[in-house]
């Protein structure tokens, strides 16, 4: 994880001063927590559009270097960064289409998580043998010399972070954004979830932009110049259905969506299987085995891993949070990872790690929430609906 020190600013800093009422430190930035409140955020982005500063991020590019770029185009050079990647993550990234996202995972030699992270391709064709990376933020220092460790010459990698990533995320960001930038309106309303596309705008430059995001809502994440960034923010700021949104609703959106928070429900111990993201191998990995960790991995999608994370919904008011042991008969079978309370479902909801056993759906168990058993049940994920736009049902 990232070294203690001074706090570093986001580059829309005195913006944000202006408006926010809590602000915190998060993974080394001085981050904004809070504007109206947490439930009132995460209600608006449910309902209409929040609008997130995530420029603590690490977005980066891997490039082909120009010596080989004289001799690769296309596939060849897509296939020859690709393969990069895929000594280090078990996604098919080979397989990416232009303009295609995928989530993967950094991994260890014993098949543990040490990052998630979004990995997609670009679809311009100047930009062949071209992937834009986007890893946590706690995490980025680590993430980036693993991956110049992988590199080998065969290809380069930019750090982006000197920019500014903006996440506009509801059900009102497609109309938001087309608003707001209209020269690329066209071709944000035509993306659908988890693809990327470059637009060049007169009143923005170059935008690298993605149908995607971490609330469970439709939206869009938005990589734009420093320089840039204040008249992005404040233009979306003007249309109605957009308030900015703070850390604290980012998360427990991110809950309700049942998604993994790194450092938290996954770690250097815990495999995808475990983790319950098996889908994130694809068909090609699982056959060529020839990623970190596969032995494990492997015998885990065949035999099943000794332990599975699930959602989890307490039976009365009591959050059960992070630390919280899991029992079944009196006898501990699992712990809590993350927990909150969920505006939308007006309760508190959890997830965590349980033996394989006891993971199905409508099992009983208890919580031991301050030392006291508090009755649960385990639930599919997520709490709440996605309700991303998948391909033809573009806006």
């Amino acid at each position: 994880m990232a070294e203690a020190g001074p706090l570093k600013k986001l580059p829309l800093d005195a913006l944000w001063r202006a408006r926010a009422k809590k602000f915190g430190g998060f993974a080394g930035y001085d981050m904004p927590l809070e504007f109206e409140g947490l439930i009132a955020e995460h209600t608006w982005t449910r309902q209409h559009a929040g609008l997130f500063d995530v420029s603590h991020m690490g977005p980066s590019f891997l490039l082909q270097p120009q010596k080989q770029e004289q001799h690769l185009a296309g596939e060849d050079a897509h296939k020859r960064t690709a393969s990069v990647i895929e000594r280090i993550a078990p996604a098919d990234i080979q397989g990416l289409k232009p303009g295609q996202v995928r989530y993967t995972m950094l991994l260890n030699s014993a098949g543990g998580v040490l990052d998630d992270f979004m990995v997609a391709r670009p679809a311009a064709a100047d930009s062949a043998g071209h992937l834009y990376i986007v890893v946590n933020a706690g995490c980025k220092e680590e993430d980036w010399a693993l991956i110049e460790a992988a590199l080998n010459g065969e290809a380069q990698l930019v750090r982006a972070d000197e920019n500014c990533l903006l996440a506009l995320q509801g059900p009102a960001a497609v109309d938001a954004l087309a608003a707001s930038i209209p020269d690329g309106a066209d071709t944000l309303r035509a993306m659908s979830f988890m693809t990327l596309e470059r637009l060049t705008t007169k009143a923005f430059g170059t935008l690298i932009v993605t149908r995607s995001g971490y609330t469970g809502e439709d939206g869009y994440e938005i990589l734009v110049s420093a320089d840039a960034a204040v008249a992005l923010a404040e233009a979306l700021l003007a249309h109605p259905e957009v308030k900015p949104v703070g850390l604290g609703a980012r998360d427990s959106l991110r809950l309700e969506a049942g998604l993994c928070l790194y450092g938290h429900d996954l770690d250097p111990a815990t495999s995808p299987i475990e983790a319950d993201l098996a889908w994130t191998i694809q068909k090609r990995r699982r056959e060529a085995g020839d990623f970190p960790g596969a032995e494990r991995i492997l015998r885990e999608l065949k035999e099943g891993p000794s332990r599975k994370r699930v959602g989890i919904r307490p039976k009365d008011r009591a959050p059960a949070r992070e630390g919280v042991e899991i029992l079944k008969d009196g006898k501990p079978v699992g712990i809590i990872t993350s927990g909150g309370f969920s505006p939308i479902l007006g309760a508190p909801i959890s997830m965590g790690y349980i033996e394989a056993q006891f993971a199905e759906p409508g099992t009983q168990i208890d919580l031991l929430v301050r030392g006291q058993p508090r009755a649960g049940e385990i639930v599919a994920l997520p709490f709440v609906p996605h309700t991303y736009v998948r391909k033809g049902k573009a806006s």
